[in-house]
Parts: C-alpha cells; sequence; structure tokens
C-alpha cells in the first residue's frame, strides 16, 4: 500500500453517496460490509487495486475497535485523504447509528407495547447462538494460522480456552488475557522484547473510574470500546456489559441483551450497541456521545497510521502477538455465551436460543451467508417472542 493518499476525480458527494448507501443497507456486520466495499472500490470502479484492498483488510484487522469501520474510513482516505476519510466514515456509521439510537429510544422508554417487549425478549434471546456462531466461524483461519508444528497448535488451544474462561468469569478484566496471551505467543516465536521493539499493546479495559458520573462515564466507556479492544464485535460485549449492567447500573440484564440484539440487526458494525448504552445512561446526549467516542480512535488509527500499515502488517513481533490474541479472542467471543445464557429468565427463551443454535449450525453446513443467517434468526426469534406475548406467556 501506498503512503499517499487521495485519487484525483473521486469526488467527495460520491463519496458520500457510496459510502452512505452501504451505511444503509449493511445488514450483517463486517462480512457484508468487505462484501459491499469490494464489490464498489474494486469491481465496479477500480479505484483500488484487489492486492491493495486485501492489505487493507490485513492491516484494519491488526487494529483495535471495529476492522470493517476501519476499513470503510481507510477505502475512503485513499481515494480522497483526510476529507474522504470523515465523509465516508460519518456517512458510513450514522445509517445505523439513527436506526439504532431510534429503537433504543422506543424500547427503553416508558408504556412500551407488550408485543415490543415480547419481540425485543424474543431476539435477546437467541444473541448467545449467535455469539457462539461467530466465534465457530472466525476459528478455521486462526487455526490455520497457527501452523502444523504440534506445539503451536497445544498453545492456541490455550490460548482459546483463556480466553473463554476469562470472558465467562472475569468481566472487565478480559483484556488483560488478550494482551498476556499475545505478549506471551511474541516471547516464544521471537524472545523478550527489547525496549527498542517492544510490542504497542491496548491499556487495560478492567481500569475504572469509579467517581466517574453521567457523561463522563458513558464517554469512559465508550472509550473503551472504540480504543482499547481488540477483537471488536461479540469481544466487546462481557466489557460493555459489566459497566453498563454491574457497574454503573444503567441497564438490566435484559434490555442489555435487547440492546445487543438491535446491534445485530441493524445496518452498521456491531460496536453501534455502545450508543444504546449510552442512550439508557443519558437519553439522546449519551446515545451521541457514545457513538462519537467510540468511533473517534477508528477515524484517528486511520488518519495518522495509514502510511504506515505496511510496516505493520510485516512486523513479525505484531505478527506473533496477534497469534496468540487471535485465538483468546475468538474463545472470548465464545465464552460471551455463557453470561449472555446467564441473563435469561424464561423457559421459553431457553426454546428459542435451542432452537436458534441448531439453526445457525444448519445454516452453517449449508453454506448459507453468515450474517445473513444471523439477521433471519434474530428476527425469527423476535417474532416467537411477539407470539409468547400474545400468548400471555412472561417476557419480562
Amino acid at each position: 500500500m501506498s503512503g499517499d493518499a487521495g485519487q484525483a476525480g473521486v469526488r467527495l458527494t460520491t463519496i458520500a453517496r457510496e459510502w452512505g448507501r452501504i451505511g444503509c443497507i449493511g445488514f450483517g456486520g463486517p462480512p457484508t460490509h468487505i462484501a459491499l466495499l469490494r464489490r464498489l472500490c474494486v469491481e465496479e470502479r477500480k479505484w483500488l487495486a484487489p492486492t491493495e484492498f486485501e492489505d487493507a483488510i490485513a492491516a484494519t484487522n491488526l487494529l483495535p475497535g471495529p476492522a470493517s469501520t476501519q476499513l470503510a474510513i481507510y477505502s475512503a482516505w485513499r481515494l480522497r485523504g483526510t476529507a474522504g476519510a470523515l465523509v465516508g466514515g460519518v456517512c458510513f456509521i450514522v445509517p445505523g447509528l439513527v436506526v439504532i439510537l431510534g429503537l433504543a429510544a422506543f424500547f427503553l422508554s416508558g408504556g412500551v407495547p407488550r408485543w415490543a417487549l415480547g419481540a425485543a425478549a424474543g431476539a435477546g434471546a437467541a444473541v448467545a447462538a449467535v455469539a457462539v456462531h461467530a466465534g465457530v466461524g472466525l476459528a478455521p483461519a486462526s487455526w490455520q494460522r497457527a501452523g502444523t508444528a504440534r506445539a503451536a497448535r497445544l498453545r492456541w488451544i490455550g490460548y482459546l480456552l483463556a480466553g473463554g474462561l476469562a470472558a465467562a468469569l472475569t468481566g472487565p478484566w478480559l483484556v488483560l488475557v488478550l494482551v498476556a496471551t499475545g505478549v506471551l505467543e511474541v516471547v516464544v516465536r521471537t524472545g523478550i522484547p527489547g525496549r527498542s521493539t517492544s510490542v504497542s499493546t491496548p491499556l487495560p479495559l478492567a481500569i475504572t473510574v469509579p467517581a466517574l458520573g453521567g457523561l463522563a462515564a458513558v464517554s469512559w466507556v465508550a472509550f473503551k470500546v472504540g480504543a482499547l479492544s481488540y477483537g471488536g464485535g461479540f469481544v466487546i460485549i462481557p466489557l460493555m456489559q459489566s459497566d453498563a449492567v454491574t457497574h454503573y447500573h444503567w441497564m438490566t440484564d435484559a434490555q442489555f441483551l435487547n440492546a445487543v440484539a438491535l446491534g445485530q440487526i441493524t445496518p452498521g458494525p456491531v460496536v453501534q450497541t455502545v450508543a444504546a448504552v449510552g442512550y439508557a445512561a443519558a437519553g439522546l446526549p449519551g446515545g451521541l456521545l457514545a457513538a462519537l467516542v467510540a468511533f473517534a480512535p477508528s477515524f484517528l488509527f486511520i488518519l495518522c497510521g495509514g502510511p504506515h500499515f505496511d510496516r505493520l502488517r510485516t512486523n513479525p513481533r505484531v505478527l506473533a502477538f496477534l497469534s496468540g490474541s487471535g485465538p483468546a479472542v475468538i474463545g472470548a467471543i465464545l465464552g460471551s455465551a455463557i453470561p449472555l445464557t446467564l441473563a435469561l429468565q424464561h423457559a421459553w427463551q431457553f426454546a428459542v436460543l435451542a432452537a436458534a443454535a441448531l439453526w445457525l449450525a444448519a445454516a452453517a453446513l449449508w453454506l448459507v451467508a453468515a450474517r445473513r443467517g444471523v439477521v433471519g434468526t434474530l428476527l425469527s426469534a423476535a417474532a416467537i417472542g411477539v407470539a409468547a406475548a400474545a400468548l400471555g406467556l412472561p417476557i419480562t
């Protein structure tokens, strides 16, 4: 990838229109976003070479935060520099943000119709199955990266188990395990890093500031999600759940499950779940602030780091760190299903969870597009929840 950004002839209005369109139709999360961006930038408009786009995917996956959002920002940056990155990133993010804030306002307000509460309870019941589906889908590529050496594969299994246990048991301390597995793999592969070649790792998300309240607390939670979390997607769920439910008591477990489900069925990245958390904490200002703080690091990473992506993705210590933290992230995604399942309250919800797990497993075997299957599963679970409400089953 070249360090020079910007292609003459690509107007900002074109970037706004195309990135906004992807933001509106991008139901399905990162796989859908990547496919739509590739079709636009590589296949249809030929703005980027195929190898450059693949390198961009690899580089943005090295960064903390939502990788598909960073890919969208980077692609726009390559076309029109800083202005393109800002316009493209904002237009990509805003459609899903508007939808999730509207749904959060509806579901967190008083007087929600019983059918809507049932829909939320049904969709929330399927979230744990979606988490397992996401983790299983990531495992083959990570396993292949580990290589064929017996010791490397045993370490991979150990990292996976460590991440799963940490997500299930430790809450906000999860990121310490992710960092530790990455550093351990660096030491195993390259020796103890010296001062000039040390691996840059994120600060622990377990850091909390109990004295913070209101918008300051929302900012802190959103910053941890957007700037300090490796893996993105479901790996942030146990971290947000600990803050939103246990530490600050902004939401109940059921409301948090609903927020995660909303983040899955709306267009845009899963990280937008943090906007629903911010709304629960401080209304519309809290939701907007949470989104701003959570996504700001993605813009900074691209604007400041874009010219250096080549060195980042070929650095042996960085690659070793990812080889250790990668399986731990997958384990964390799988492990997040445990607290999500424990948050369920009613027997019919466990039945919905079992049905969702079976359907997603069948969809994977039939090679149904991963996140299309996820969205359909959540919508089906929501429909079951509506039926449960109509039958008079408990929903809250």
